[in-house]
């Protein structure tokens, strides 16, 4: 995808690769699957840059503007699928 990704200027490197790592799985659900753990230690990873709700709720909304996904659907369903046997997920249609 040619897009740019919704990134704090002061953010360290390491958490702009965490928050790109996140929304690359955001990504790769919607396009094909994703092991369900992975995604979360993503996600973990991305909440420790973004801890707040709003944040996080920005940067969804500024992601799904330039690439068409929103990651909320994507850790609601998480969420649930979590202590399942659910090993993937998928946003595919």
């Amino acid at each position: 995808m040619e897009y740019s990704y919704p990134l704090d200027l002061d953010w360290t490197p390491d958490e702009m690769v965490a928050v790109v790592d996140f929304l690359t799985a955001i990504e790769q659900s919607y396009e094909s699957k994703i092991e369900i753990n992975e995604l979360k230690k993503k996600y973990d990873l991305f909440k420790q840059v973004c801890p707040g709700k709003a944040q996080e709720n920005n940067i969804y909304k500024d992601f799904k503007k330039v690439s068409g996904y929103d990651g909320y659907p994507v850790i609601k369903k998480m969420r649930e699928e979590l202590g399942t046997q659910t090993q993937l997920i998928s946003m595919a249609k």
